[in-house]
């Protein structure tokens, strides 16, 4: 049983160089579908973030895409959602997204998928949240992202303390195992 029953998908608005995120991307909407977890995404049609949506759609999931207005047509808002939540700011776009996802999965992508995820990742970090966070490392691609962690550790900048909580599947077929292992953990009371 899953104890997931949506997932925040951050991602490219962009495909990327690498088809291999195009198909990830594909693999993981059918993958939501067939769990009967919903899909909840940033609201545009191209890139990365069009193909799970369109993906997700196509095996027969649920999709919410939650979009600024002055993104509207730059993002060429996905038509055929079954929700669509036009909001005023990126702000509360992260928001609202925050508040109908269960966990968090990045995919490849640029700045504004990187800011979303880090984000998360810091409320996680300063205990405002228990959602589990998942980076799909397609082909290495959060790769740079880990070492960067790791040396941010090593300097002293990650306490032990403050450790940032956070799934790697390198395999889109594991995240939603992952998710819910870890949903499962983070809602078990403390022995």
């Amino acid at each position: 049983m899953n104890s997931i029953r949506s997932v925040c998908v951050y991602c490219g608005s962009s495909a990327g160089a690498n088809p291999r995120f195009a198909d990830a991307a594909d693999a993981l909407g059918r993958a939501l579908a067939e769990a009967d977890v919903g899909l909840v995404f940033g609201g545009g049609g191209d890139g990365l973030m069009g193909r799970v949506a369109r993906s997700t759609l196509a095996a027969g999931g649920r999709v919410t895409g939650i979009i600024p207005k002055f993104l509207l047509e730059r993002e060429h808002a996905l038509v055929g959602a079954q929700e669509r939540v036009v909001v005023d700011s990126m702000h509360q776009r992260k928001q609202a997204m925050f508040d109908r996802a269960d966990a968090f999965i990045a995919l490849p992508g640029g700045v504004g998928t990187l800011e979303e995820l880090v984000e998360q990742l810091t409320w996680a970090q300063l205990q405002r949240h228990r959602k589990p966070v998942l980076l799909a490392d397609i082909d290495g691609f959060w790769r740079p992202l880990l070492a960067l962690f790791a040396h941010m550790r090593n300097l002293g900048f990650i306490r032990e303390e403050f450790e940032v909580r956070y799934l790697v599947a390198e395999k889109i077929e594991d995240a939603l195992p992952m998710l819910n292992a870890a949903a499962r953990r983070f809602a078990a009371p403390a022995a």
